[in-house]
């Protein structure tokens, strides 16, 4: 396991590259090296994350059996390919059985796969597992929109292109009655 003064001499030595030998010890850069390491920390805090204890609490459906949707949720990942930030929204269904889980593990469980080096494919599919793993729903659902920091400042440099991507299960890949219903919630006008 790296420790935290490992991290922070990786992070001199790209400092280094950067900015060049005579540079990297500037004032603007002194602290750099902790605040990066300190943040990482936090954005990358996915990994010390367990979707079955973010999603044990549920509760009692009530005989309720129509989709459950947490729609335009925002988030922020980092590519593993470029470690260049990608965000966007998220819009996770499921259709309940006997039990329903409370609206903020929807937002949790996208935190959980987002804080980790990540694509949005991998993402995508490990929410839409988690909660077929763990709700046992009639279906689930899982579309997310991004725009990509390694599209926008680098290589093709294209500032407006958004990446979709989605995974149904159960009765929303099964069905296209509930697929259309799920995009017509996901559809219509904010509050």
């Amino acid at each position: 396991m790296t420790t935290k003064d490992e991290a922070m001499n990786a992070v001199r030595t790209l400092l280094s590259y950067i900015e060049g030998e005579e540079n990297s010890d500037r004032e603007g850069l002194k602290n750099t090296p902790k605040r990066v390491v300190e943040s990482w920390d936090e954005i990358f805090a996915g990994y010390n994350m367990d979707a079955g204890e973010l999603l044990d609490a549920t509760f009692n459906a009530e005989g309720y059996e129509g989709i459950v949707l947490l729609r335009n949720i925002e988030f922020t990942s980092t590519c593993e390919h470029h470690l260049q930030p990608f965000n966007g929204r998220a819009h996770i269904a499921y259709i309940p059985v006997e039990r329903i889980v409370g609206i903020s593990k929807l937002a949790r469980i996208l935190e959980l796969h987002a804080r980790r080096l990540q694509n949005q494919e991998r993402i995508t599919k490990g929410i839409a597992d988690d909660l077929e793993r763990e709700l046992k729903p009639l279906g689930s659902a899982v579309i997310l929109e991004a725009a990509h920091g390694c599209m926008q400042c680098r290589g093709v440099a294209k500032q407006q292109a958004i990446m979709t991507t989605s995974a149904m299960n159960g009765v929303f890949f099964e069905r296209s009655e509930a697929r259309n219903e799920l995009m017509k919630l996901i559809q219509q006008p904010p509050l």
